[in-house]
């Protein structure tokens, strides 16, 4: 399997980071069209740590052809560091109006605690709507995530495509 490389995701949000604007502001810049949508392709479930991978993954993406959700950015209300019912509430229905959910399996990950929420919740909501997107060091690199990820596929740039455009995988 040939996985997307952190430094493929770094080289797609700098072809989009001409000026000194931050990744976080250029991304929101990306989606911002998106503000009023009711429908994504794909809920991204990342770590805020990975803010420059997360450009570079929603361009890729973008570039597919979908339309990607990435909760502080659309959200702008939703805080990080008082986190309520009501968050937990909007992301739901985010999860609601997208089509995937993708798990951005990085370094940071396993120190999210959303994410693995996030996963199991739309696991519950639409079985088989759910995959891993890798981000390793080198092309040549394996896959090694948490024991629970094992269960979901590991998209790889051969079948990224093809999960996202069918409803069996």
């Amino acid at each position: 399997m040939a996985y997307f490389t952190k430094q493929e995701a770094r080289s797609h949000a700098k072809r989009v980071t001409a000026s000194f604007e931050s990744y976080s502001r250029k991304l929101e810049s990306i989606v911002e069209s998106q503000q009023y949508e009711s429908k994504f392709d794909v809920f991204l479930s990342h770590s805020i740590k990975d803010a420059e991978l997360v450009l570079g993954v929603v361009k890729i993406l973008e570039e597919m052809g979908y339309k990607v959700y990435v909760d502080w950015i659309e959200d702008k209300q939703l805080s990080r560091s008082f986190v309520t019912p009501e968050t937990a509430n909007i992301l739901r229905w985010r999860m609601k109006q997208s089509s995937y959910l993708i798990y951005l399996a990085t370094d940071n990950a396993s120190s999210s605690k959303w994410m693995p929420w996030e996963l199991g919740y739309f696991d519950g909501l639409r079985a088989g709507k759910v995959a891993i997107l890798p981000l390793v060091e080198s092309s040549l690199s394996q896959f090694k995530g948490q024991e629970y990820l094992g269960i979901y596929p590991a998209l790889d740039k051969e079948n990224i495509k093809r999960f996202l455009s069918y409803s069996e995988f």
